[in-house]
């Protein structure tokens, strides 16, 4: 079965930003606050860092501190919506008639929260954007294996947020109650095994606090010995290998 290594993670939400915040949620997790606070990104020039909606500041802020030292770095970006704030706001211009801005246009592409980072750090690695409307952790890991057939180690940055109200009624998958980051570097040769295989697929336990890499999330912090992601196709179990 297809396996790898995770060297490093962070996570990030609204008063979420260390392993020890997260591990105290998630012994009891709670309501949070759908707003993130203000986000620190100092390694991003005051310029740069106007250009990033807070959906890509919390991003910013899980991977920056996993590739601080290094050079380059093959990077995978996923959001099942991207920044759909600022894309409803073009919309809506366009139906006003209203001329529209290059830069709200180019900030709002799927892959811009990619491209900043790459500008950003200068790495001209291999950068990919991956939008899945249905298990997008799940898809994450499969680009992941496939690019570490050719790649020692590469970035892993997955996040969303909750849809703004005009698309909340219209949506047919649960809600994403917080705005939220997972960053992981992922490698064939240092950190934690794991393991990914299929499982016969099953209804999978939800509550108004569900978002997709919560059981990442208790997998990473040590909770869990395993996480199950399913897809409309079926499920897959992601599992720490033992030595």
């Amino acid at each position: 079965m297809p396996s790898f290594r995770i060297e490093s993670w962070k996570a990030i939400a609204p008063g979420l930003e260390t392993s020890a915040d997260w591990q105290r949620w998630l012994c009891d997790p709670g309501a949070i606050d759908r707003q993130l606070g203000k986000i620190a990104l100092p390694g991003v020039p005051a310029l740069m860092r106007r250009r990033f909606s807070a959906t890509g500041k919390s991003a910013m802020a899980a991977a920056m501190p996993l590739v601080e030292g290094v050079t380059e770095i093959p990077s995978i970006f996923a959001s099942r919506h991207g920044d759909t704030p600022l894309t409803l706001t073009l919309l809506e211009g366009i139906a006003r008639c209203e001329p529209m801005s290059p830069t709200s246009f180019s900030l709002a592409v799927h892959n811009a929260v990619s491209g900043l980072f790459s500008i950003v750090r200068k790495d001209t690695s291999t950068v990919s954007a991956i939008a899945a409307a249905h298990g997008l952790v799940l898809q994450t890991l499969f680009e992941a294996l496939g690019q570490l057939q050719d790649s020692d180690r590469l970035l892993c940055v997955i996040y969303d947020a909750p849809l703004p109200e005009y698309y909340q009624a219209r949506r047919d998958d649960p809600a994403e109650p917080f705005p939220w980051a997972l960053a992981m570097v992922l490698g064939n040769s240092e950190g934690e095994s794991f393991r990914l295989e299929p499982v016969a697929a099953r209804e999978m336990p939800r509550d108004a606090l569900y978002f997709e890499p919560m059981g990442l999330l208790r997998l990473l912090s040590g909770f869990e010995e395993c996480a199950e992601f399913e897809q409309p196709r079926g499920c897959w179990r992601l599992s720490r290998v033992r030595a």
